[in-house]
């Protein structure tokens, strides 16, 4: 048996201010699913060191409260990981200086790995490997959750090629405020391939960890409440990166690495060097691209990591580069945008639910301009190693490959005005629909598509259902499309397509040109009007997989589902 983890969705709801409108608009099936979920479900025991499991590699990873200097003046309060190396390679753990955030981990694909987690915080937690192809045990389900004091033990072997991963909390309905409070960290992967190369690295590969956070007067943490928050997602109105504001990188005049992770919990970015140079992306959340890629700028959603070349060779020394965030629509509902300042400030709106007060709380709107960190020159060097023209080769799946080439799986965001579903469904710890069962060893076509009133066709809702769509401008329409940045669990995917309605090409022309389909990914970013196709294996394990909303309220408010792999 599975147990659910301290609030129920329900409880979520009434606590952002929404619950009475939603239980009572629900349909019947959703009402009985909330109150099944009211009742606990006996405890599963942590999982323990196997004996027969000889590691290559040992750490201890400890979730504990802690307060570190971030901002002048006093301390902030956090939750962060800390790290232990028992046994392994020295390099295995590096600490950001002076960071919340927990120490990188360097692992070597074919290395066996053992991870002790010992929960410190005064709530239950578990940790998710982000991008890692490791047992349904070992993949930090959010059913494994261990209460304070306790110990679970994670054992795999690492199959992942070279890249870039996250490791994070995933307790169901407490993802987004652990996240929020310091929890998350990187993993880098090396391989064979990867260090024939000869791409920088050591002092010249520099993590960029970047999110956002809201601040008080006293340098504590601030984090939101009330229906729209949830609605939309947290918006903090400062940028940090590697867990420090106006962050700066000094270099020498050469080629570096960059390695970039979306750690925040909502927030989209479009990133662009402000001189016009072109980013150039070798890589994306599951490593290597086939050849490196030159982008006017790159999307980056909330779970995505890129790898880009930054060249720095022919500035002179005291120049100065900045990585911005540019302008763009479509990611949050246009009303949302209008509040938050995108769309020409508050109108007439403001009060409308009283969405105004909270949305125009940010400094940053979603979609508007703002730097990211800064690149200063300080040194002047003649020798810089040369852009690899070919990198790694990566086997591309093709329609003859899948299972299911007539009948993708169906992965169908649902947005009513206070919820979000997938395939028309909360999350449930012991609820597998027939669309969710996926053979094992096998190489399934999926498709990812904004579904609003059509999931009334898929039989999933009854009555006058809860994702309405009235138009582009108005009504139920407006509030409801948004972009989500959707996260497969298991394996890597492959994009096969990605497709825009004509009702939506204007804000899609502010983005398109900053998606890369190229290489293997386990976080893609769908907008509004828009169907992705992509081709995803299941090898190796059977057992429960995750899928999600990577927008972290959003996967604590239910916009989560699992595929059962049989």
């Amino acid at each position: 048996m599975r147990r659910s983890i301290n609030y129920s969705r329900r409880r979520f709801l009434l606590q952002t201010g929404a619950g009475i409108l939603v239980c009572a608009g629900a349909p019947r099936w959703l009402r009985a699913m909330e109150g099944a979920n009211m009742h606990a479900m006996p405890k599963i025991t942590p999982n323990a060191a196997s004996p027969s499991f000889n590691p290559d590699v040992e750490i201890e990873l400890v979730c504990q409260p802690d307060s570190v200097p971030i901002l002048n003046g006093l301390e902030t309060r956090v939750w962060r990981y800390s790290a232990a190396l028992i046994k392994g390679p020295e390099n295995t753990l590096t600490v950001l200086p002076g960071s919340y955030l927990g120490p990188i981990l360097r692992f070597r694909k074919g290395q066996k790995i053992r991870i002790r987690l010992r929960n410190e915080l005064p709530e239950p937690t578990i940790t998710h490997w982000h991008g890692l192809h490791v047992p349904a045990l070992m993949d930090g389900h959010p059913m494994y959750a261990i209460d304070p004091g306790e110990v679970f033990v994670y054992e795999f072997e690492m199959l992942n090629r070279a890249g870039m991963y996250i490791y994070h909390p995933h307790p169901h309905e407490a993802t987004a405020t652990q996240v929020y409070h310091g929890l998350a960290g990187a993993i880098l992967v090396n391989d064979e391939e990867e260090q024939a190369l000869g791409l920088p690295s050591g002092e010249y590969e520099i993590p960029v960890v970047i999110q956002d956070r809201t601040f008080d007067d006293q340098n504590q943490l601030v984090y939101g409440r009330g229906m729209h928050f949830a609605r939309f997602g947290f918006y903090g109105e400062r940028i940090l990166v590697n867990g420090r504001p106006d962050f700066r990188i000094d270099v020498s005049s050469r080629a570096y690495r960059l390695r970039v992770i979306n750690a925040s919990n909502a927030r989209i970015y479009k990133l662009a060097w402000d001189d016009g140079t072109p980013i150039v992306v070798i890589g994306v959340d599951g490593g290597l691209l086939e050849r490196p890629e030159e982008k006017p700028y790159v999307m980056l959603a909330p779970g995505e990591r890129l790898d880009v070349w930054a060249d720095f060779s022919g500035r002179s020394a005291g120049s100065r580069l900045v990585m911005r965030s540019r302008s763009f629509s479509g990611a949050l509902p246009r009303m949302a945008e209008r509040m938050m300042g995108r769309r020409g400030g508050m109108g007439g709106m403001g009060g409308m639910m009283g969405m105004g007060a909270m949305m125009a709380g940010t400094s940053l709107p979603v979609g508007g301009e703002y730097p990211i960190f800064t690149v200063n020159v300080t040194r002047s060097v003649s020798d810089s190693p040369s852009l690899p023209s070919h990198l790694p080769k990566i086997a591309r799946y093709q329609l003859r490959d899948v299972a299911n080439p007539d009948k993708p799986v169906p992965v169908a965001i649902l947005e009513g005005p206070m919820s979000v579903l997938l395939n028309g469904r909360p999350y449930a710890e012991n609820d597998v629909q027939e669309s969710e069962r996926i053979p094992v060893n096998s190489v399934q076509l999926m498709e990812i598509f904004h579904a609003h009133d059509g999931m009334h066709g898929m039989g999933m809702m009854g009555g006058m259902g809860m994702g309405g769509h009235m138009g582009k401008d108005g009504g139920m329409g407006m509030m409801s499309s948004m972009a989500h940045p959707i996260h497969l669990h298991g394996e890597q995917f492959q994009i096969l397509e990605r497709k825009i309605d004509e009702d939506h090409a204007d804000d899609y022309a502010t983005m398109r040109d900053g998606f890369i389909v190229s290489g293997w990914k386990d976080t893609v970013l769908v907008v509004p009007g828009e169907r992705v196709r992509l081709i995803k294996p299941f090898h190796d394990f059977k057992g429960l997989y995750m899928y999600h909303c990577h927008n972290l309220e959003h996967e604590d408010m239910g916009m989560m589902r699992q595929f059962s792999v049989e």
